[in-house]
């Protein structure tokens, strides 16, 4: 089995990283728990007036390098890739500002998961190029200019829940979900 994992909101902690930004920047400032998002995208939870500050965050220096790991992922994708031989981490880039975003998810893969990892890193802004079996990806519904020979099992997230009929996987469940 060739499996694919996303990095931003399924191994790394985009989301608690942001919000951790978000209340250190802009106190003052209303901001949107996890728990109550509704929707893929940060940007649009926010009001118009706050999308630039949102964008500012995590197009920021530093950002992607130093997002925590999720609960348990690291332990996790490491046995995973102890049962299996093929496993990458598959990502999309930041688009349009990419700079800090891909050198820094390389930065973050050797600190977190070694080395051996870098060589395991997939980038690209249409993974249904990208030939595998199954993609753990926390994005709801994933498009691009084929149609993917994998299947989606979603990373469980608070704003993907309105996703029915679709696998589910947690750090907690993967075994079950996987077959492992």
């Amino acid at each position: 089995m060739r499996l694919l994992i996303d990095m931003d909101g399924v191994i790394a902690d985009f989301e608690g990283e942001f919000l951790r930004r978000w209340r250190n920047l802009y106190p003052g400032k209303k901001y949107v728990p996890l728990e109550e998002r509704r929707g893929f995208w940060l940007r649009e939870q926010y009001p118009e007036e706050y999308q630039d500050l949102v964008q500012e965050i995590y197009h920021s220096p530093g950002f992607y390098q130093n997002l925590p790991p999720v609960s348990g992922a690291i332990e996790a994708v490491k046995e995973i890739s102890e049962s299996l031989n093929n496993v990458f981490l598959c990502t999309s880039p930041m688009i349009p500002k990419y700079e800090n975003c891909v050198l820094e998810k390389y930065h973050w893969v050797y600190e977190n998961l070694g080395g051996d990892w870098i060589n395991k890193i997939i980038v690209t802004k249409d993974k249904t190029v990208v030939r595998g079996d199954v993609l753990i990806d926390d994005m709801p519904e994933i498009t691009g200019s084929m149609k993917p020979e994998w299947e989606h099992i979603l990373y469980d997230q608070p704003y993907n829940r309105n996703i029915k009929n679709r696998k589910r996987l947690t750090w907690n469940n993967w075994k079950q979900i996987l077959n492992l």
